[in-house]
Order: C-alpha cells, then structure tokens, then sequence
C-alpha cells in the first residue's frame, strides 16, 4: 500500500487508530527516563503523544500526510516534530529510544527499517517493535493477510544478527485481545497475536 492509499483511508474515518498508546508500548516503556524518541510509521500518533506526554521529545515520522496533520492536530503543542516521510530513505534523528509499531514491510524492506532505526540509537538506547506474528495469518484475526509482510520476533532480531552491542530484552510472540461484534448484536472476544522485541544498545 503507497502514501496515497494511506492518505484515502486516513481521510476516510475520523479516526482510523485508538488515541491511547498501544498495549505493549506502554506496558514496556513507561518506566523509562524521557529523553529523544523517534516512533516510526507514527500514523494518527498515538504512541508519540503519549510518549511526549510523559516529557520525551518526540519526532514522529509516517508517510500519509494525512494522519500526520491529524496526529499535530491531536497532540495540541506536545513537544513532537512531525514528519512526513518514507522511512526508508527519509533522514533520521540521533535517538534514545525508538518505536516501531505496526510496521509491516516486506522482508528485505523491514531489515533496511530495523537497521536504519538501529544505526540511530545511542548508547543505552532503546529499540522497540511490535507487530502482527506471523502466526496470526493461520492462528489469529485481523491484521495483514500477506505473508509476505508479517513476520516473528526471530526474524526481527535476525536483522540485527551481525550488530555488536545487542541486549534482547524480550522478543516472543504475545496474545492481544479484540473485541468484535458478533452475529447476535453483542460482543465477542478473539486472539490476534503479535510479537514484541524490545533491546537495548549497549
């Protein structure tokens, strides 16, 4: 999917993603001391906003316009700089901490990601991804149903393989809850599952 194809679903919905910070992002991160944080593929930004809430100095970066004028509409004058870009090949800040959230990209396009955000990291920083498992395809719901783009926390941490300096805090596939409705006007409950690394550059 292109910026423009983003951009169209951004602008269809009020909304596309929730407001509050992803599960796991908080449930790792909120013990840290502030510093500079760099969330890639920021979207609408809820990750930035809460980060920078919490006193970091964000710089978010998506590619669909889009949800970036919503996330600086959302994030009111949170120190965060927006960014729109292909985080590819767009250029990238010196970091404590870098969040990646979602991001799904074909292999060879995902190692270039999590080596880039890599090279940015300073000394002690932090490296944090989170996506959908590979395993979600057959196991789970929702999410992308492209092999091509999902893949495990091995392979995450693979991409890193030759990088002196690499601390594996945690990367394991992780069950994540979704409420749907169901055929009967109420609710039910399924199982995405996602996988979370979380290093430290040492």
């Amino acid at each position: 999917m292109d910026a423009h194809a983003w951009d169209e679903r951004y602008a269809a919905a009020a909304q596309v993603w929730s407001t509050t910070p992803n599960q796991f992002v908080e449930a790792a991160l909120r013990d840290l001391p502030p510093g500079d944080a760099l969330d890639l593929a920021a979207g609408e930004g809820r990750n930035a906003i809460w980060l920078a809430a919490r006193g970091w100095r964000v710089t978010a970066a998506d590619f669909s316009a889009v949800a970036v004028d919503r996330g600086r509409r959302l994030a009111g004058d949170l120190a965060i700089e927006w960014r729109v870009g292909d985080v590819l090949v767009a250029d990238l800040p010196a970091v404590d901490l870098v969040v990646v959230a979602y991001l799904h990209l074909a292999a060879d396009e995902r190692t270039a990601v999590v080596r880039r955000a890599w090279s940015v990291l300073r000394p002690s920083g932090t490296f944090f991804l989170v996506a959908h498992d590979l395993t979600n395809l057959t196991e789970g719901t929702g999410g992308p149903q492209d092999a091509s783009v999902l893949s495990t926390a091995g392979d995450v941490v693979g991409d890193l393989a030759d990088e002196p300096g690499v601390e594996v805090v945690r990367a394991e596939r992780v069950a994540r809850l979704v409420t749907a409705d169901d055929a009967h006007g109420g609710e039910e409950q399924h199982t995405a599952w996602d996988h979370v690394v979380h290093l430290r550059r040492s």
